[in-house]
């Protein structure tokens, strides 16, 4: 049996814009050659133009946050529901720059993803600890797993992606023992806790000249990408980096 591709996510976060989707597809369709598992989470308003775009590729279109709430009056926000009606299957909730920028807490978080299961979509669950926090990571990152996967009895649509927010554009660099290390503590703390296994993520500065080595660690089950998504040839030398 052949074993299940790595996930390979790009978050385009607030860049790149609608003429850029076309370019990027086209780029996916000539050269991945493999597009299991490869999934693209654009700015919201650009989900159905994605969608549409990749329809005819393996390619899946994913969302970067939504809000809990199916409808209502909150100004600027966006529905699970909207999110999966426009054509995505992914949602990423709880990135570090929502936790850090926006003030989520784990108890926001917790709802929102309980919100996402509900409808059908795939969550990218984030959990990561800052640089003041990183002598204590374990207990930080049990805080956010157990709270923001509270009452949650179906994990099978959740994916857990690991961002150590100390080794992004500070300089320093998280090892390859260091992501290891980490990998396997979320994945037992999660075992132990609610008796599944979850895939878990890698998401600190991956790159093309660090991919293939961060891909080929046992306890990493794919990538979270910021930067090196934004162009698909980065992307794709990613993607390919899986062996």
């Amino acid at each position: 049996m052949k074993q299940k591709e790595k996930y390979i996510v790009a978050n385009w976060k607030m860049n790149n814009d609608f003429s850029d989707i076309p370019v990027f597809v086209k780029y996916l369709k000539k050269y991945a050659k493999n597009q299991d598992n490869l999934v693209v989470c654009v700015p919201s308003v650009m989900i159905k133009t994605f969608a549409e775009e990749s329809k005819k590729t393996l390619v899946e279109t994913g969302a970067q946050n939504c809000y809990f709430k199916d409808k209502g009056a909150f100004t600027g926000e966006i529905s699970p529901n909207m999110v999966k009606s426009a054509g995505a299957t992914y949602v990423i909730i709880g990135h570090s720059e929502r936790r850090q920028i926006f003030g989520e807490t784990n108890e926001l978080i917790n709802r929102k993803i309980s919100a996402c299961l509900t409808v059908g979509l795939k969550v990218i669950f984030c959990v990561g600890e800052t640089l003041e926090e990183k002598s204590k990571y374990k207990s930080v990152l049990k805080k956010q797993l157990l709270e923001g996967l509270t009452a949650i009895n179906d994990l099978s649509n959740v994916i857990v992606a690991y961002e150590p927010v100390w080794a992004i554009g500070t300089g320093k660099v998280a090892t390859t023992a260091d992501i290891e290390k980490v990998h396997l503590y979320i994945k037992d703390t999660v075992k132990e806790n609610m008796g599944v296994d979850v895939p878990v993520l890698y998401g600190g500065s991956v790159k093309p000249l660090n991919s293939t080595e961060i891909l080929a660690l046992d306890s990493v089950d794919g990538v979270l990408i910021g930067g090196a998504s934004l162009k698909a040839e980065d992307f794709v030398k990613i993607a390919e980096s899986r062996g």
